[in-house]
C-alpha cells in the first residue's frame, strides 16, 4: 500500500481491491500491528430492501447458556473463554512479578496484549459466525434490551 509522505508498505491483502479508493484509515494495535480499513467505490448500486418477513425468532442472552432463540434453539457459551481467561490469568501474574521499567517487563506486557488480542479477536469471530447463521435463518430477530 503507498500513502502520501510516507514510505511503501508491505501489506497481506485480503481481496482484490476493485474500483476507486476512497479513502484509507490505519489502526495500530496494542500489539504493534498495523490496520488499513480502505474504502472502494465500486461503482454498483446498493440492492433493494426485502419488507417480507417470513420467519421471526426471539433471542434470549443467558449466563448458562449464550444464546437461547425463542424456538428452543440452545447455543451454548463458546468453550475457548474459559481457556483463554485462565492463560491470561496466568500471563498477568507473570507480569506483575517483573519490575517496573525492566525489559523482561515489556516483553511480558506485549505478552499479556497478544493474549488480549486474540480473546477479542475470538469472542468476535464465534459472535459473527452466530449473528450471521441468525440472519441467514430468519428474517427478523428480535433481542431483549434489559434496564438496569
Amino acid at each position: 500500500i503507498k500513502l502520501p509522505k510516507m514510505k511503501p508498505i508491505t501489506a497481506n491483502i485480503h481481496r482484490e481491491i476493485v474500483g476507486k479508493v476512497k479513502s484509507i484509515t490505519l489502526s495500530l494495535s496494542k500489539t504493534g500491528k498495523f490496520y488499513a480499513s480502505i474504502l472502494v467505490d465500486d461503482g454498483t448500486e446498493a440492492p433493494a430492501l426485502v419488507h417480507t418477513v417470513n420467519t421471526v425468532t426471539g433471542i434470549d442472552l443467558g449466563l448458562t447458556h449464550f444464546a437461547i432463540e425463542s424456538n428452543g434453539k440452545k447455543t451454548a457459551n463458546p468453550k475457548f473463554v474459559i481457556r483463554a481467561e485462565k492463560n491470561l490469568r496466568r500471563k498477568q501474574r507473570q507480569l506483575s512479578r517483573k519490575k517496573k521499567g525492566s525489559a523482561n517487563r515489556a516483553k511480558a506486557r506485549l505478552i499479556v496484549a497478544k493474549c488480549h488480542e486474540k480473546t477479542a479477536n475470538a469472542r468476535a469471530d464465534f459472535q459473527h459466525k452466530l449473528s450471521r447463521t441468525l440472519v441467514d435463518e430468519n428474517q427478523a430477530v428480535i433481542v431483549e434490551t434489559l434496564k438496569s
